[in-house]
């Protein structure tokens, strides 16, 4: 159809051009704009004009107004009646405690006509003090005044997480059971919280199980609860897979970031590494949480490439980033810090404590000194964790020195301060101002049995102690009722097995009421040391079937018995299944025992072949105790290899020389003993001096050892030393001559 032409409209004068240019706007910009009313404005406009305001309006109202017109909206409440209606209070409660004025909130709740349960709710919502929050729902529950609902009991539950005594949190719970309402999802989800945060995991299960309705916070309640704890990380794995498989909550980073630490407890690198696959897909793994967690699960199941790849491409690294890194990967500790401050992440007391404890005891004395310095700047070293970490890390460098000066620097040291500096002068051999410093620790706090073990092992490291000291700590031990303490157990009787007495050994481990590894590796090793090995199997049987896993040491203990009585197929036996049985790492001490045991036996052959097979290759020691083996039994061929594997290691170390030289004169061989002597010539090994000690006395409590050689004549009466010696040689001479006679007179 065509168009029709429009006609054409006539020329416009200045005054129809007017109303055509006014015409051209649309048609509500003709409509007069109304200014916008605020909710105050609104309500007294409309109560001006008579007309009804319903208390829902009112509240609506309350709700949207700002802060500044709140007291206005409440004395049109109180003006118009409206205050007598609990929405309106409730409301306008909410409203005040929302903008910060709580005591306007109350002021409110206390003059309240009408008051229900969401005005209870709101002020119980709103108390600042969790402690006073709590003692408003105790008087809530008991004055009766309304019927606690679903979120009366949700509040005060969470209230209760926060450390609320248990006998409280079982009321609260009984109360909800009573009100029907434990089959709410919401009051369900807070019982498995707070119980959980109180350490009751049994209840937190039991609430959990009985749920008729899960939602993804009841599972992360759970998960997280398990996590926290910290005992239980196969069961954290166990409830996150259950999860999965009900499908009806789908994880989030909440719930991937609790079960990945589990996996690294738990060693389950597969399940990690799918997780971490699973966090992908979700979408979180992005997350610096979760990059934190992943990096800590990959070095805690021995792959730490992988955690030192996903550190790197981190998006974004905070500072437990690199604290998990610095504590993990200690071998890089200090180039991780220096990274770690060009990345501009500033340190905190955590990372210091986790760097120094990272520090090798072999690292120079200035990078120590570095990290103190960083930590003056930053003003971390005020803080007791970090000042405690740098006296142990002075101790561990061999610096007490520099232990002492920071613990001098501490306004008010308390006891962890005071343990690392005694145990710093304990493991640097410097009884005497280990002494020093528990004596004037006394007299300002009571010691503990860290104190004590650290004291009293003190006192074990330096024979030329007193035991009189020993007897003392003990008796102040028993004083304090720390006696039976597993820690001063074990020093006390490691303390005694040295000074001879392995009976007090015994009555001290009989009085341990919790025998934990300590008190089983401290028995243990003293009657090994003592040569009572039939007693040492026997305690290591008991020890395995009361539960107790045994350790390294434990086993060497074991292992030693084992070499010196004879019993060489039980020592290979244990030796053989520690990694399979009990899960310890074989260290070169165990195979040095046990090529010995070998050796001992005659199993040359079987001792080297155990010998050649060590992971690290052949250790000094076990070249040692094979070559001695080798004398005993005069194999020449296994000794001329193995002392020719010393000499290489150790080229100006005289035993081997010698070892090799005896077996040769044995054999009679005298050429060879020549040309091992000329050897030593050649290369310049001298035979070192061996040395004895002496118990001279002492004066008061202290004992004097001296220390002489052959052919010594340091000491001031070497003549009369001598006479004396000849006396007692012509005394046994003359007494030996006698045996022989009486023998033969016999026969």
């Amino acid at each position: 159809m065509p168009l029709r032409r429009l006609p054409c409209p006539a020329r416009a004068t200045p005054k129809s051009r007017a109303l055509s240019t006014a015409a051209a706007h649309h048609p509500f910009a003709e409509t007069p704009r109304r200014p916008t009313a605020t909710p105050l404005a609104a309500v007294r406009g409309r109560l001006l004009a008579g007309l009804p305001v319903s208390p829902t309006a009112f509240s609506a109202a309350v709700a949207s107004s700002s802060p500044d017109s709140l007291p206005a909206l409440h004395g049109l409440a109180v003006a118009s009646g409206l205050h007598a209606f609990a929405a309106v209070t409730n409301s306008l409660a909410a409203r005040y405690a929302k903008t910060g004025s709580f005591p306007a909130a109350a002021r409110v709740f206390a003059t309240a006509q009408a008051r229900d349960v969401s005005s209870y709710n709101t002020i119980l919502s709103a108390i600042p003090d969790p402690e006073d929050a709590l003692a408003f729902a105790a008087r809530m529950l008991r004055s009766g005044d309304v019927r606690p609902d679903a979120v009366t009991f949700t509040v005060a539950l969470s209230l209760a997480a926060g450390g609320a005594e248990p006998g409280f949190v079982r009321q609260l719970h009984a109360l909800a059971s009573r009100a029907g309402l434990t089959a709410d999802v919401f009051v369900c989800n807070a019982l498995v919280t707070v119980y959980s945060r109180g350490g009751s995991l049994d209840a937190a299960r039991k609430v959990f199980d009985e749920m008729p309705a899960r939602d993804l916070v009841s599972w992360n309640a759970m998960v997280c609860g398990l996590a926290q704890d910290g005992d239980c990380p196969a069961e954290v794995i166990q409830v996150f897979l259950r999860m999965l498989k009900d499908g009806g909550a789908r994880p989030d980073r909440i719930s991937v970031c609790s079960v990945i630490p589990a996996c690294g407890s738990e060693g389950e690198l597969e399940l990690g590494r799918q997780i971490h696959g699973f966090a992908v897909k979700l979408g979180v793994e992005g997350h610096v949480s979760i990059g934190n967690v992943l990096v800590a699960m990959y070095f805690k199941c021995s792959t730490p490439g992988c955690a030192r790849k996903l550190f790197k491409f981190m998006a974004e690294r905070d500072v437990i980033s690199w604290t998990t890194m610095i504590s993990m990967d200690g071998d890089d500790a200090v180039a991780l810090f220096n990274g770690m401050r060009r990345d501009r992440v500033a340190p905190n007391e955590v990372t210091f404590v986790a760097m120094l404890s990272a520090m090798p005891a072999d690292c120079p004395a200035r990078e120590g000194q570095m990290i103190h310095t960083v930590c003056l700047k930053t003003g971390v070293s005020d803080k007791a964790a970090a000042a405690n970490s740098l006296i142990t890390m002075y101790a561990k460098l061999q610096r007490m020195d520099g232990a002492r000066t920071v613990f001098n620097l501490m306004p008010r040291p308390e006891i962890i301060a005071w343990n690392a500096l005694i145990s710093g002068y304990a493991q640097n051999e410097k009884c005497e101002d280990a002494l020093e410093v528990f004596s004037s620790m006394v007299k300002s706090m009571k010691p503990n049995e860290t104190t004590f073990a650290s004291v009293l092992s003190a006192v074990t490291s330096v024979e030329t102690v007193s035991m009189a000291y020993g007897q003392m700590y003990h008796c102040q031990t028993l004083k304090l009722g720390l006696g039976t303490s597993e820690y001063v157990s074990g020093a006390l009787i490691d303390l005694y097995a040295k000074r001879g007495s392995l009976e007090e050994s015994w009555k001290a481990f009989d009085e341990t009421v919790h025998r934990s590894l300590i008190a089983w590796t401290a028995i243990i090793s003293a009657n090994s040391k003592h040569g009572n090995y039939d007693a040492v199997i026997s305690l290591f049987n008991d020890m395995v079937r009361s539960g107790v896993a045994p350790d390294g040491v434990v086993l060497l203990s074991v292992l030693t018995a084992c070499r010196y009585s004879g019993f060489v197929g039980l020592g290979r036996e244990i030796f053989d299944s520690m990694a399979a049985k009990h899960g310890v790492d074989l260290w070169p001490e165990h195979y040095a025992c046990v090529v010995d045991m070998l050796g001992r036996a005659g199993r040359l052959e079987e001792a080297e072949e155990l010998m050649l097979g060590m992971p690290s290759g052949p250790s000094i020691s076990a070249l040692q105790s094979l070559l001695g083996a080798c004398r005993i039994h005069g194999n020449t061929d296994v000794g001329e290899r193995v002392a020719g594997a010393l000499t290489e290691t150790e080229p100006t170390e005289s035993g081997a020389y010698v070892l090799l030289s005896n077996i040769y004169a044995e054999k009679g061989d005298w050429g060879a003993v020549a040309r091992v002597r000329r050897q030593m010539r050649e290369r310049g090994v001298k035979k070192e001096v061996g040395f004895s000690w002496v118990d001279a006395g002492g004066v008061g409590d202290s004992l004097h050892l001296h220390k002489f050689s052959s052919d010594d004549t340091s000491h001031p009466q070497t003549e009369e030393i001598y006479r004396v010696a000849e006396g007692l040689g012509w005394e046994m001479r003359f007494l030996k001559n006698c045996l022989q006679v009486e023998i033969e007179c016999l026969v």
